[in-house]
């Protein structure tokens, strides 16, 4: 039940932020833990190897390979797949691929429902696919935990749909900070996420920021508040000149971002159309990613110790540039395949490799690069440029170069634009919308400003005293509402082909004819009353009162929201 007044709701609100940013921190923690149990059981005792890691995370500096060589990778992450494709397929399908694309998903069109189960089954499918040598990353799995128990405390709190949807990113967050001690950029990749193109659900940003500097908070008592990355102290360039590198690099990130969402997807398309049960999939993802293992174990898992060595300059200028490619094939293979992981890390690994290739080429430090690269692919790739750019100064400490990653990054996101446009698969996040008008979360909200249009316009057919009207699943069922008297409330797009486009709608004050009137159009991102000079274009939303015979005529010009 909604609070009484805006302000006490807020209250309300400002206090489930607090007890989910812990809640969140302590998420990510245990989350943490069955990571690295799963990474010693399938890696360190069946396979026999240890990957470099991050000093300051426990993890071992070094390469360890044990007496039978790389030879039983290809188990261990088989293994790990046949265990998670059984785990995930019996349980809750939804856990299966990169996490964060199931919370944005759910914000748009599941009112921020997440099943109880979907949590604790994520939890230990990542934790799983990643521990056996899966190519994925910790970001979606943590922020679908987190937001999973965002909306759950949201159901058993009897809370609306619009604050289950805001829990939900509200856990998302502070999951995330925690898990990349990243508080700023971690609060806007919530809100940025969403949407493909330039847009925020900015009114989520005191809440998410909230959480996120919690959970940051709360997480340093067990893993300390250094950044995640260690970079030299000293990251300018020898000469100014040398900046203009990150122009090249911005360019080449683009092109790897443009990449990376065709070869993500297509690789999913191609294992679905696969004829074997869906829990073996992920088996068979895991296989291939255990033999490109044998030749390249740098694929393996987050491979966060392997960016650091990228930083610290120890990995050779072919070795670079082949991971770039063979990362995201790998990651592809795993996640694509059915298996439960982020795309995060692994795009920012295909970045750091990028940035350091180009660093080896033209003989400069490679830190710098390597860092800038992190930021700028993902930042095109999953259509973040903002939010990603910040947390990858976070997660490194390098502060120092957020004017040259801000260069690469919009260029990055510039470029993957341009060149996707016309893909089917544009973005790492499938289920991202463009806009906010064109989240279904929102329509409701955008028919509320139309009815509260017709009461103030006094139409002779006001609607009938105390009838309530569901606005959402009238715009989800495409159904006409009566409005008594013969008329009805409707909704619709105006098709490309349409005799409505270049209508001077305005000059008639919005009558199409003498059934149908216009109350409001929606244009992009904004809602628009009828003025003199309104006329109508392809992809308009119109709401408009018509009568049933008007109704049939206007279906001929109009699709259905």
């Amino acid at each position: 039940m909604e609070p009484a007044s805006p302000a006490a709701r807020q209250r309300r609100l400002i206090l489930d932020t607090l007890l989910l940013g812990v809640v969140g921190a302590l998420g990510a923690q245990v989350f943490t833990l069955l990571l690295r149990g799963a990474n010693w059981l399938f890696l360190t005792v069946i396979a026999g190897y240890t990957a470099p890691g991050l000093g300051h995370e426990g993890g071992s500096v070094q390469e360890v390979i044990g007496p039978h060589g790389l030879w039983l990778i290809p188990v261990a992450t088989t293994l790990g797949g046949l265990i998670v494709g059984v785990l995930v397929q019996g349980l809750a399908p939804e856990a299966e691929g990169h996490g964060t694309d199931t919370v944005v998903r759910a914000f748009h069109r599941a009112e921020g429902f997440l099943r109880a189960r979907v949590a604790p089954v994520k939890a230990l499918a990542s934790a799983l696919t990643i521990g056996s040598g899966g190519s994925a990353g910790r970001e979606g799995p943590v922020a679908l935990i987190a937001g999973g128990i965002g909306s759950w405390y949201a159901t058993v709190t009897g809370r609306s749909d619009k604050d289950r949807r805001l829990l939900l990113l509200i856990g998302a967050a502070a999951g995330l900070a925690a898990i990349f001690r990243s508080p700023v950029g971690t609060a806007l990749l919530a809100i940025e996420v969403l949407y493909s193109e330039m847009e925020f659900e900015s009114d989520a940003l005191l809440y998410t920021m909230l959480a996120s500097i919690v959970a940051y908070a709360v997480n340093g008592f067990f893993a300390g508040w250094e950044p995640l990355f260690r970079v030299p102290a000293d990251l300018a360039l020898p000469r100014v000149l040398d900046n203009g590198w990150f122009v090249v690099l911005g360019v080449g990130a683009g092109l790897i971002a443009t990449a990376l969402p065709a070869v993500f997807y297509g690789t999913r398309d191609a294992f679905r159309r696969l004829r074997v049960p869906s829990y073996l999939k992920p088996a068979i993802g895991g296989l291939l990613v255990g033999v490109m293992g044998l030749a390249l174990p740098q694929v393996l898992a987050g491979g966060y110790g392997w960016m650091q060595a990228a930083i610290d300059g120890k990995l050779a200028a072919g070795t670079l540039l082949l991971l770039v490619f063979a990362k995201m094939i790998a990651m592809s293979c795993t996640v694509s395949s059915g298996g439960s992981g982020g795309v995060f890390a692994p795009a920012l690994f295909i970045g750091g490799m990028l940035g350091g290739f180009l660093a080896a080429v033209v003989h400069l430090p490679p830190a710098p690069f390597v860092v800038v690269g992190m930021a700028a692919v993902f930042a095109g790739a999953g259509r973040v440029p903002i939010a990603n750019m910040m947390m990858v100064t976070e997660m490194t400490g390098g502060y120092a170069l957020l004017v040259p990653a801000a260069l690469a990054v919009m260029i990055s996101y510039l470029v993957q634009v341009r060149l996707s446009r016309n893909l089917r698969y544009r973005s790492l996040y499938e289920a991202q919308v463009p806009r906010r008008a064109d989240s279904p979360s929102h329509h409701s909200e955008h028919l509320e400003i139309a009815l509260r249009i017709l009461e103030e316009r006094k139409l002779t057919d006001p609607l009938p005293s105390g009838r309530r009207i569901s606005l959402l699943n009238l715009l989800r069922s495409g159904i006409p509402v009566s409005l008594g008297a013969e008329r009805r409330l409707a909704v619709g797009v105006v098709r490309a082909d349409s005799p409505l486009v270049g209508r001077a709608v305005g000059t008639e004050g919005g009558q199409l004819d003498a059934d149908t009137s216009i109350i409001t159009i929606i244009r992009g991102e904004h809602m628009m009353a009828v003025r003199p000079d309104t006329v109508l274009v392809a992809g308009d939303r119109i709401i408009l009162v018509t009568s049933a015979a008007g109704l049939e005529r206007v279906k001929s010009q109009i699709d259905s929201w």
